[in-house]
C-alpha cells in the first residue's frame, strides 16, 4: 500500500463552517492524539512502524509530512524513495500512512495541531522505529 489523502471537504454559510470526511472510514481507530511541535523549524523524525498504521488529520495551521517505505527495519537503505505531503486545517483532509513507513512532520505555522489515529492501543505491539533525521538522504 502507498500513503494517500482520503479527501474531506467544507462548507460555509450564514451559520458557519462545516468541515468533513464522509470518504474516512474511522472503524479501526483504537487511539488519538494531537502533536504541536514546538516551533516551525523543528523537524520530528524519523519514526515509524512496522505493524501500525496511522491517520493524520490537520486542526489548525499545516503541515509538512514527509513518509519513507522502509526496505529493512534493522538496516535501511539510506536513498529511499520519499513521498511528500502538505496537510492544513482548510478541509477535512486525512492522510493515510500504511504500515511499513517512517514519517517526518514539521509544522509550517506556529501553533499547528496535527491529529494522529492508531489502529493499536499504546502498548498493544511493541512496534516503534526510529532512526536519527538525518539517516536518509535527501
Amino acid at each position: 500500500m502507498i500513503p494517500k489523502i482520503i479527501r474531506g471537504g467544507s462548507n460555509t454559510d450564514s451559520r458557519g463552517t462545516l468541515l468533513y470526511n464522509n470518504n474516512f472510514d474511522a472503524s479501526g481507530i483504537k487511539r488519538i492524539y494531537v502533536i504541536e511541535n514546538k516551533e516551525t523549524t523543528f523537524v520530528r523524525g524519523w519514526q515509524g512502524h512496522r505493524i501500525e498504521q496511522r491517520w493524520f488529520s490537520v486542526l489548525q495551521g499545516s503541515f509538512k509530512i514527509e513518509l519513507i517505505a522502509i526496505d529493512d527495519w534493522d538496516n535501511p537503505s539510506k536513498d529511499l524513495e520519499r513521498f511528500s505531503f502538505i496537510v492544513d486545517a482548510e478541509t477535512l483532509n486525512v492522510l493515510h500512512i500504511p504500515s511499513g513507513y517512517v514519517s517526518s512532520i514539521q509544522s509550517l505555522e506556529e501553533g499547528a495541531k496535527l491529529v494522529v489515529m492508531a489502529d493499536y492501543l499504546l502498548g498493544e505491539v511493541q512496534d516503534e522505529y526510529r532512526f536519527d533525521i538525518d539517516y536518509f538522504k535527501v
